[in-house]
């Protein structure tokens, strides 16, 4: 896998040229009320920025975590449930796909936002491009713990089962998983978290895509492959001072990628 070397270019998000702009691409925000000054940026892209754009695509873990849609209600899901709803009724066409953190997100959200879920991988056109886009977590085939993690909550019957419980009782369950799983990544190594070649080429080759643009590894890059160009998002965090993180990938009417990082927005 040859990487190209970083065109990414660094720009204010308040400066997109709004007639060439078709849409936007985002993951890994990690939403949550434990992190106010990525919040405060977000809701700020937005309120402002993704105006600017024909379309939205969410592609996972816009939450932290998702223990259900009977959590709707919670002043914080509020207040991002309503910014989500002000865009599509602005006109914005809004695209959801499910993360590792946020994949119990049902009809329910869906129609509070205006978002059209989409499947994990799945293809669209835009620009006249033939784009391919995933969450990525399904590339992580050397994370064989994790994939067997993944089959196992992403069934019907399991989720079903889950979602009877009390929301209490879910949301006990989650942190003690995100506890389980940090512990275990702090014995993984970054090779083995990270996306696995064979299984972006198949990816790839299976959908006759040029292009595919996924998040969830945090590692953002344009890397040429063998079937063509793999974006990678940026994952956000505007809550540590050391090294302030968020951004997104752009595509304009010329079929042109450009990568956008925001700042310090507080």
């Amino acid at each position: 896998m040859a990487s190209a070397p970083h065109d990414i270019t660094r720009a204010n998000d308040e400066h997109i040229e709004t007639n060439a702009t078709l849409a936007f691409f985002v993951s890994d925000v990690h939403l949550s009320e434990a992190m106010p000054k990525t919040t405060h940026a977000f809701l700020h892209f937005l309120n402002h920025t993704a105006k600017q754009t024909e379309r939205l695509y969410l592609l996972g873990d816009l939450f932290e975590y998702w223990a259900g849609d009977d959590d709707c209600d919670a002043p914080y899901h509020q207040e991002i449930i309503g910014a989500l709803k002000r865009l599509t009724d602005s006109g914005v066409k809004l695209f959801w796909m499910a993360g590792n953190r946020d994949f119990l997100v049902g009809a329910s959200f869906a129609e509070k936002t205006g978002v059209q879920r989409l499947p994990d991988p799945c293809t669209h056109h835009v620009a006249g491009l033939k784009l391919l886009l995933s969450h990525g977590d399904i590339l992580c085939t050397d994370d064989v713990n994790y994939m067997q993690f993944r089959q196992m909550v992403r069934q019907e019957t399991w989720q079903q089962q889950f979602l009877q419980k009390p929301l209490t009782e879910r949301k006990t369950i989650i942190q003690g998983m995100r506890e389980a799983s940090m512990q275990d990544q702090r014995q993984k190594t970054m090779a083995i978290m990270d996306v696995n070649q064979h299984a972006v080429d198949a990816l790839m080759s299976s959908h006759d895509a040029s292009f595919l643009i996924h998040g969830h590894t945090h590692r953002t890059a344009q890397h040429l492959e063998v079937a063509g160009t793999r974006y990678v998002l940026p994952d956000w965090d505007c809550d540590n001072l050391q090294a302030l993180r968020g951004g997104f990938l752009s595509l304009d009417a010329k079929a042109q990628f450009r990568f956008h990082y925001v700042g310090d927005q507080r």
